[in-house]
């Protein structure tokens, strides 16, 4: 979907928008057409090779461009399961961005593609998301995929084969400084 160019200009947007928190510049993204598209799209931070936080859209609901900006904040500054991004831990981040493709229904673990595909759990007491680069990363296979999801969601492992749950899997564009 993104060239190499299209992909650096990204990553650079995400960085300045987390630098801009401390030096008020604030970023802007470029006018290349595809920026201006709408798509999921989840920035992730990564510090000695350490998850540094995550946020992102789903779906899209704003121009890339625009989203990408958000989200780096979100991820440096508003993920609740980390403090805030100091000043002096920018230069150890490595910033990794997913845009989401479309969302398709599964039944269960027999329609995952380990390295493929991410999940997105929706259930009436909870919803959780994994990308795709995630089970890869943990050595899982699909159903330890899916019941990750469902922890990841705040439910117990096996609330994926509740009849209210939905299960979608979807591919994602990711790439990295």
């Amino acid at each position: 979907m993104l060239n190499p160019d299209q992909r650096k200009s990204l990553l650079q947007l995400a960085r300045t928008s987390i630098e801009s928190r401390f030096n008020g510049h604030e970023p802007s993204p470029s006018e290349d057409p595809i920026f201006r598209k709408q798509y999921g799209v989840f920035v992730s931070l990564h510090k000695h090779g350490e998850l540094r936080g995550c946020i992102g859209y789903i779906k899209g609901h704003k121009a890339l461009g625009l989203s990408v900006v958000e989200m780096a904040q979100a991820a440096a500054f508003r993920d609740p399961r980390f403090s805030p991004v100091s000043q002096d831990e920018i230069p150890e981040l490595e910033l990794e961005i997913s845009i989401l493709g479309e969302m398709i229904p599964i039944t269960g673990p027999q329609d995952i593609q380990i390295g493929r595909d991410g999940l997105l759990l929706d259930h009436p007491r909870g919803s959780g998301l994994l990308l795709p680069q995630v089970a890869e990363e943990w050595g899982w296979g699909p159903v330890a995929f899916m019941q990750q999801v469902c922890k990841k969601a705040g439910l117990s492992r096996g609330s994926w084969q509740d009849k209210e749950a939905r299960i979608f899997r979807f591919e994602a564009e990711v790439f990295s400084e």
